[in-house]
């Protein structure tokens, strides 16, 4: 068993050194190698943050949904008290605030710019709730629920909100989330291709080298290694690469200045730095199963 360890380290070790022989003498192919790597894992780094940028601006529509609650004049203080307080417990409330009959007048003067106290000496609009749900309760079922279950509360005349061009917001949101899916799916396979043909040059050029190695008896193991192992550190740089460039685009005014937070997590940023080493080894594998000590 220590004998098999001690030829697991031995080879290990071999492959590191002949991977680093590797870079310096192909720089070539190993900038060619680490560029196309990069760009497609920026590619697909595009496409996820568009999925996750997406999902982002629905649930900050969701969240931004109200329900106007209208009350009747006859509804003391006490009773309208009663209503915020039986509302602010359901479990699809967010937020809940009260606007008065005053504050209802103003704000419909400021909006229309007329002054209906003008023509009558009374205030026709009612006090309201605004409802904010918590957006996993934005849906046309879930709407359609917590709506009769407002109205089974006694001294609530009728309810408003903009269901429709919701619906249609929501909708469109979805089709570009598929879109992005579809995409996101299509780069992969460009990207994995383009690995692939990086790789499958930088392998051709070495054919003179390989030769060589199977004339002095190298075994398929001491010929793979150094390149799977070359590929792997290739990939990780890649990603390295193309994680600078995020955090970059991440930290600029354009993502910045939107109107809510935008910061994927640390799993996405992880899966990213991963994802060059792991699409390298794959498709390293698949390049040198062709090869075999047939001289």
């Amino acid at each position: 068993m220590n004998q098999i360890s001690k030829r697991a380290r031995l080879m290990l070790f071999f492959g590191i050194k002949e991977a680093l022989k590797i870079f310096l003498r192909a720089k070539t192919s190993f900038i060619l190698s680490l560029l196309s790597l990069s760009i497609s894992i920026l590619l697909i780094a595009a496409s996820l943050y568009s999925i996750l940028f997406s999902y982002q601006i629905e649930k900050n529509i969701k969240e931004k949904f109200i329900i106007n609650i209208f009350l009747n004049d006859s509804l003391s203080t006490n009773y309208i008290s009663d209503i915020q307080h039986k509302l602010s417990y359901k479990t699809y409330t967010a937020s809940l605030g009260y606007v008065n009959k005053e504050e209802a007048a103003e704000t419909f003067i400021k909006e229309t710019g007329e002054d209906f106290r003008r023509v009558l000496d009374y205030n026709p609009l009612p006090a309201s709730l605004n409802l904010k749900l918590k957006s996993e309760y934005v849906s046309e079922d879930s709407i359609r629920v917590i709506t009769k279950d407002i109205l089974t509360i006694a001294g609530i005349d009728d309810l408003l909100f903009e269901h429709e061009t919701l619906k249609k917001l929501i909708e469109t949101l979805k089709r570009m989330q598929m879109y992005i899916f579809i995409i996101t799916i299509i780069l992969v396979l460009i990207s994995v291709y383009i690995t692939y043909s990086t790789i499958k040059l930088v392998i051709s050029l070495k054919h003179d080298e390989l030769e060589t190695m199977k004339l002095v008896g190298a075994t398929l193991s001491t010929i793979k290694m150094p390149i799977i192992i070359n590929e792997i550190i290739t990939g990780f740089l890649a990603s390295s690469i193309s994680l600078i460039v995020i955090k970059l685009f991440l930290g600029s005014s354009l993502i910045t200045s939107l109107p809510f937070n935008f910061q994927p997590s640390n799993n996405l940023l992880l899966l990213l730095l991963i994802l060059g080493p792991i699409i390298s080894f794959l498709v390293s594998v698949m390049v040198l199963r062709k090869i075999n000590l047939k001289i």
